[in-house]
């Protein structure tokens, strides 16, 4: 098959012991990101499988329509991204390994907790003074001691917390109803309401997955709840977040933000509000992009195009195609 590799922006995928399990196929890596919907349909006219790097790229009607010869998307985890139905009506199976088999994503987990360290220590900031010939730019806070709030009881905030205790953070939850069931069998100590935990957070870490039902469900009020000088990290979706509502809450100038996410990416200007603020460190959505990481996800996404090829798809989301 023609198969077409979208935002590898490093080119990382060719050196990846799995990258073999597309031997036998003609397969396009494309670096860059294009945003021009015409250009990209351009680019992908005679591809037959798309494999994406997360949500990176919009898979809609428009673009569809614009790809006949295309039967596969391949990609790993939930498809916010992809119009599911204008897949189907095309004739377009999309396969998604929706959990891994290796545990939380523990990259994701690192990165928060670099974030939370960063933010705390102000390391941008004592890095470019020394830089600038300068010694030290100011004090910076101790995590032990403190409270962090998880907002989701998945894999990845459990890694997270476990790490927070190590440091001698203590550690509470709030999450949909069946998931603070689950925290509180489990023995996690989860908040007494939606607005204590807010309140109550010395650190709050998102770490929810971004459907129809969490997007936009961190409002304005939640984060206007939280207390002056505590600190909000999202390495999880910049949707979960409600649109505006954390710069305007940074303009205030009241909390700080560690964020590896935004609504647009890839996030090229450079007078971003995210970007400028003293108060906010920003990573450019570097949560998973570490060398295991990617060998981990792409060894299932490859392997999805090698059962489509073989006749045997697998991790079908929309299977009345293949039907």
């Amino acid at each position: 098959m023609k198969v077409h590799i979208l935002d590898d922006w490093f080119d990382t995928l060719r050196g990846l012991p799995c990258f073999d399990r597309l031997a036998g196929h003609d397969v396009t890596v494309w670096t860059d990101h294009m945003a021009d919907r015409a250009t990209l349909a351009a680019r992908l006219a005679e591809a037959e499988a798309l494999v994406l790097f997360r949500e990176r790229t919009a898979i809609d009607q428009e673009l569809l329509a614009h790809l006949p010869k295309l039967r596969l998307i391949s990609q790993r985890s939930t498809y916010p991204h992809i119009d599911v139905p204008a897949c189907t009506a095309h004739g377009v199976l999309l396969c998604s390994k929706m959990k891994g088999g290796g545990g939380p994503n523990y990259a994701a987990a690192e990165l928060t907790l670099a974030l939370m360290l960063a933010s705390a220590r102000d390391l941008p900031a004592q890095v470019a003074s020394l830089r600038a010939g300068h010694w030290q730019a100011g004090v910076g806070r101790t995590l032990r001691g403190r409270r962090l709030g998880l907002l989701g009881y998945g894999r990845i905030a459990r890694a997270v917390a476990a790490s927070a205790e190590a440091l001698g953070m203590t550690v509470h939850w709030w999450a949909s109803e069946g998931s603070r069931d689950r925290a509180r069998a489990d023995g996690a100590q989860v908040a007494a309401s939606r607005a204590e935990f807010f309140a109550s957070s010395d650190v709050v870490s998102l770490h929810q997955r971004l459907t129809p039902e969490t997007r936009g469900g961190v409002s304005a009020a939640d984060l206007a709840a939280m207390a002056p000088g505590s600190l909000l990290v999202n390495t999880a979706r910049a949707g979960l977040i409600a649109p505006g509502a954390l710069e305007a809450e940074i303009a205030r100038g009241r909390i700080r933000a560690a964020v590896d996410v935004f609504d647009t990416e890839p996030l090229t200007d450079p007078s971003h509000p995210l970007l400028t603020h003293p108060n906010v460190i920003a990573t450019p959505h570097i949560g998973f992009v570490t060398e295991e990481e990617y060998a981990l996800q792409f060894a299932d996404i490859f392997d999805q195009v090698a059962a489509f090829a073989a006749g045997a798809p697998i991790h079908m989301i929309n299977p009345e195609v293949w039907g």
